[in-house]
């Protein structure tokens, strides 16, 4: 009877890791369903030998997003990579790679809407940028116009005092941000989060260094020691930076920012 039940165990258990990759393949539209689970850079190269085209992409956390049009079969596909394979492949709405009217596109809707209504001549951002927050027209041109701002380095003129506005700025300059993370020393920050500096912290004393992070509104997470010196992670929900600061002999040896992943997790 034991037997059986580890038997029963094991089989339940061969289930269960095969099916996360077979219900992402399941919900891949049929031109591009085998290609989930595919290295990235293959993955690529047969997505342009079936006739789509990268239109945009974006980072979030440790995954790549990019935007896939196939004009022959008027296909918006969404895929999202990560550590280097096609995690899943989605479609999705045709204004998410930049393209007019198709698959009951019921957001893009809305907001042409909303340039009607405030005059605004284009959108910038698209619908995975607005999240779940669930905008009106008006609330929907503001959190477009902010992210344009954001997007383009515009000034941020919030003069409707517009909570969407400022969560548009704030996506705007995240996307600014991802969109030239080859740059070093990039940083990204905007709207009511604003951004907080910290090179300045470098080589300074860690006591000043630890007082002026939280003074500037860091949450300590965590504070280890090691043979190669003392390691603290903090976190700023407010513009979402997650900074690793190494101390050693009592002064600050390197304070970088890492994926706000690190501080979630």
């Amino acid at each position: 009877m034991m037997r059986q039940l580890n038997i029963a165990g094991a089989s339940f258990a061969i289930v269960a890791m095969v099916m996360t990759p077979v219900a992402a393949a399941a919900q891949a539209p049929g031109s591009v369903r085998d290609l989930v689970g595919a290295r990235a850079a293959g993955g690529e190269d047969q997505l342009e030998y079936r006739g789509f085209n990268r239109i945009s992409g974006h980072v979030e956390d440790d995954s790549k997003i990019n935007y896939w049009w196939n004009g022959n079969t008027k296909e918006c596909v969404k895929v999202v990579t990560y550590n280097g394979s096609f995690q899943s492949l989605n479609k999705t709405t045709n204004a998410d790679c930049n393209q007019k009217g198709g698959n009951g596109d019921k957001s893009a809707a809305v907001a042409v809407g909303a340039v009607a209504l405030l005059g605004i001549a284009a959108l910038a951002s698209k619908s995975h940028h607005r999240g779940d927050r669930d905008y009106d027209e008006r609330g929907t041109a503001d959190f477009e116009r902010g992210h344009r701002d954001g997007l383009y380095n515009q000034p941020y003129h919030n003069y409707s005092r517009s909570d969407a506005y400022s969560n548009g700025y704030d996506s705007g300059v995240r996307e600014r941000a991802s969109q030239t993370s080859y740059r070093n020393g990039y940083n990204y920050g905007g709207g009511y989060s604003g951004y907080a500096d910290f090179n300045d912290l470098q080589g300074q004393e860690r006591n000043y260094a630890t007082g002026q992070l939280a003074s500037r509104g860091f949450l300590q997470l965590d504070n280890k020691k090691t043979d190669t010196g003392r390691y603290m992670t903090y976190w700023r929900s407010q513009s979402r930076q997650c900074l690793i600061l190494n101390s050693q002999n009592g002064y600050v040896v390197s304070i970088e920012s890492v994926s706000p992943r690190t501080c979630r997790d």
